[in-house]
């Protein structure tokens, strides 16, 4: 973690009063900047950007903070990190999983979630899939949820944000996109993340999380202004998990396994053309711990995902086992 993000922290310690659940006016203001000055997102004013206790915690309640119920139908991608799906059935609402607009049919939803890069497969949506989308969410009414958290961490590719004017024209309306500083910035055990975009969205976001008592603590909240305004810091993290992806990527390819998609973000999407329990097994018994891809759906059965999260001396002591093994 950076020194910039444990002093700022630490100054702002002696915070005994109640934070502000919509952010203090630094933070809102500094997230934006961020997001235009790294990302190219432009047109956000301080207003239409919400820190969060986590992206993880606004994703799970996101549809019932919209009031979704029985009657909506919320879309997840097929292979997805499963908190969309809990957030969808925690609001009473229907899930249905698809990674095409086809695959809708006539249905409207009511959400649509988007994960660019993807968790788990570190898959990039173009920016033709992603303003295809958005033109037809909007012809319908229906909300564009961006989950991404992974947007700075593009190999092969470079991600887009769904606020990025080639995406969306510069009209931010039914759009949400949601950032994190867990991986930019090694904060996820300060839980700081925000969502930006449409601000009558998040008006309404901020109007049921002030009862609900949904608020960042104040010393994060400075936390998070350090880290949004020092680009050196996120720069040498990201070169940080290039350097690991460049020694455990071919290692695996010259193990056996085919690698799919990975093109950005945090994992290495795997498999050995068999079941994924076995693959994880096989894994485990040369002291590599990784997920099965079961685990964020049923296309998922025969791959694993591998993180590039270890420090740098397991990535290391990872790849040479899999060298022996190879």
């Amino acid at each position: 973690m950076a020194p910039v993000i444990r002093a700022a922290l630490a100054e702002a310690s002696a915070a005994p009063g109640y934070p502000t659940t919509a952010g203090t006016p630094a933070l809102r203001a500094s997230a934006a900047a961020a997001l235009e000055r790294r990302y190219g997102i432009t047109g956000l004013t301080p207003d239409a950007v919400l820190p969060a206790i986590g992206t993880k915690e606004l994703i799970a309640w996101l549809p019932t903070l919209l009031g979704l119920g029985g009657d909506d139908t919320v879309v997840v991608p097929e292979l997805a990190y499963p908190t969309y799906d809990v957030g969808a059935r925690l609001a009473g609402a229907r899930v249905f999983r698809a990674d095409s607009l086809t695959q809708l049919g006539p249905q409207t939803p009511a959400l649509i979630y988007l994960n660019s890069p993807s968790n788990p497969t570190g898959r990039v949506l173009g920016v033709d899939h992603l303003r295809k989308v958005v033109g037809w969410a909007r012809d319908r009414g229906v909300i564009v949820a961006s989950d991404e958290c992974y947007l700075g961490l593009g190999w092969d590719e470079t991600p887009v944000s769904v606020l990025h004017p080639t995406v969306c024209g510069g009209d931010h309306t039914n759009l949400l996109a949601i950032h994190s500083l867990s991986k930019t910035s090694s904060l996820a055990g300060y839980r700081a993340g925000f969502v930006a975009g449409d601000p009558a969205l998040v008006a309404e976001l901020l109007a049921v999380r002030k009862h609900a008592g949904m608020m960042v603590p104040t010393p994060v909240q400075a936390a998070m202004v350090a880290a949004l305004d020092d680009d050196a810091h996120e720069r040498q993290q990201r070169e940080r998990y290039q350097r690991r992806r460049r020694e455990l990527l071919p290692a695996l390819q010259q193990a056996g396994f085919t690698v799919d998609h990975s093109e950005a973000g945090l994992y290495l999407w795997a498999t050995r053309g068999e079941p994924c329990r076995a693959t994880v097994d096989w894994l485990a018994r040369r002291g590599i711990l990784v997920a099965p891809g079961e685990f964020y759906g049923p296309r998922g059965a025969e791959h694993v995902r591998i993180a590039l999260t270890a420090p740098d001396e397991r990535i290391t002591a990872a790849a040479a086992r899999l060298a022996q093994a190879g």
